[in-house]
């Protein structure tokens, strides 16, 4: 008994094909160019490899079994299968990426970064994009570890590796909120450290397996951890802790009076954003960063990426 491998090529996939769609093996044999003995003996093969009957030999026509028309189902599949893959090789020797993976930090705005990815598929590329979350020193570190090729959110000057190229986004200013009901929310304003530490914080992991960055914790003071940055505003809307977050992302919240702006003694967190890719080793950009690349050049899409956290 043949290997089903030998026998389920694309070839005789395509032969069964013409048999179901002429209806008849004479038929199918004119349509390909072979004598009717040949293309018999070939449908023997496929079914004596399989061990099944694919065609009623009974009636005038070749009409399909049960397990024929199974087979040729599958196997149209598997043919459009086949064409898509060439499709997608002879698309990637143009110059795209087989992957893309953007580590994207939970600072930016979800709803600018789906808009530019809207945007790239409708040009139909034969890229896949993947897009990683990042916290922190993770934004860059699933650049620089081999594992992302674009990092959307990173901080000026966290990574320095040989290679790496960056580019800015802007500023971005993080403010100290709580909700009204928090105990903070009524003290006199600056909050001294000592006022602070009495309270609990709310903090967001960092997504770095190799360093632990950690922003504003004051010795001894009560953290809860969470792991993302959708997690920590829901915290502080609950009372649970208070904290610094991105002046746009609770904007919202201000603006209602979920949340309140608190001054602080400590000097005012304004952080420079930045976009990376490159690193050792790396080649001219595929087509699909250059254009993610073309995307960030445009001053009001990267004051989109800080700004636009109103569509959640």
């Amino acid at each position: 008994m043949q290997n089903t491998r030998n026998v389920l090529t694309p070839d005789n996939l395509g032969l069964l094909q013409s048999i179901a769609e002429t209806g008849s093996f004479a038929a199918a044999a004119r349509q390909l160019g072979l004598v009717p003995s040949a293309l018999t003996y070939r449908v023997r093969q496929i079914e004596d490899a399989l061990d099944v009957l694919l065609f009623d030999r009974s009636a005038r026509q070749a009409r399909p079994t049960d397990a024929g028309l199974e087979l040729l189902r599958e196997g149209r599949r598997l043919l459009e299968d086949v064409d898509a893959i060439a499709n997608r090789v002879r698309r990637v020797a143009t110059g795209w990426e087989p992957q893309l993976t953007l580590s994207v930090d939970g600072v930016i705005s979800p709803t600018t970064m789906l808009e530019l990815v809207e945007a790239f598929y409708a040009l139909e590329p034969p890229t896949r994009l993947k897009w990683r979350d990042g916290i922190l020193s993770g934004t860059a570190e699933a650049l620089t570890s081999g594992h992302a090729d674009l990092a959307i959110g990173v901080t000026e000057g966290a990574s320095n590796v040989a290679g790496l190229q960056a580019a800015p986004i802007g500023e971005l200013r993080f403010i100290f909120v709580v909700a009204p009901h928090h105990p903070l929310a009524r003290l006199p304003e600056p909050i001294s450290d000592s006022q602070l530490r009495a309270h609990r914080l709310i903090a967001v992991a960092d997504s770095a397996r190799q360093s632990q960055v950690t922003m504003g914790i004051l010795p001894g003071q009560d953290v809860f951890t969470v792991d993302n940055m959708r997690a920590k505003i829901q915290a502080q809307l609950r009372g649970l802790g208070a904290g610094f977050l991105p002046e746009p992302m609770v904007r919202p919240y201000v603006q209602a009076g979920h949340l309140v702006a608190r001054a602080v003694a400590r000097p005012p967190r304004n952080v420079r954003m930045c976009y990376q890719w490159g690193g050792s080793g790396s080649s001219v950009p595929g087509r699909a960063l250059q254009w993610w690349l073309g995307q960030l050049q445009s001053q009001a899409t990267r004051q989109a990426l800080l700004e636009n956290h109103h569509h959640f």
